[in-house]
């Protein structure tokens, strides 16, 4: 019989198992994390892996991640990076989560000529999952908006620190 505590240990050892593994992808020394495609079908959701590994679109107004107002970090899904700070969030009326900047050194871009378009796609830099693409029709001070896929992102609340 299914009980919740054997469903919650069996959750937590996939979750520990989930990060020995990116942890052994590191094993090419320079931090760029590298798993073959079947260890990130098992690793990642279908949803998850159609956006980080095909470069797909999650469908707007569905992250929950896009009504997130919490100070905190955003980190990549597949490897833990992390890549936007809540302070460069903005609500740019898109239906994806959007910031201003990314954080140094988190993300690369290349250009991305799908759907007979010209835009330059995100990805992360440690694990090259595909997160969104960045326009130049942002707030100041930069201008741009780094829309992303939400389902590409996990976020981690700022933790007050108590005297």
């Amino acid at each position: 019989m299914l009980t919740r505590r054997i469903a919650l240990g069996g959750l937590a050892a996939a979750s520990c198992a989930c990060l020995m593994r990116v942890q052994d992808a590191f094993a090419a020394g320079d931090g760029h994390v590298v798993h073959t495609d079947a260890e990130w079908r098992k690793i990642l959701t279908p949803e998850q892996y159609a956006i980080l590994r095909k470069e797909g679109t999650e469908r707007p107004f569905t992250s929950p991640l896009l009504h997130e107002e919490r100070k905190g970090t955003f980190s990549c899904v597949g490897c833990g990076l992390d890549l936007f700070s809540s302070a460069t969030k903005f609500d740019s009326g898109t239906g994806w989560p959007s910031f201003w900047a990314p954080l140094d050194n988190a993300v690369d871009t290349h250009e991305d000529r799908s759907f007979f378009m010209l835009r330059t796609a995100v990805s992360c830099r440690r694990c090259d999952g595909h997160l969104g693409h960045v326009f130049d029709d942002g707030p100041k001070p930069t201008g741009l908006r780094y829309c992303m896929n939400g389902v590409a992102l996990t976020f981690r609340p700022e933790t007050s620190r108590g005297a």
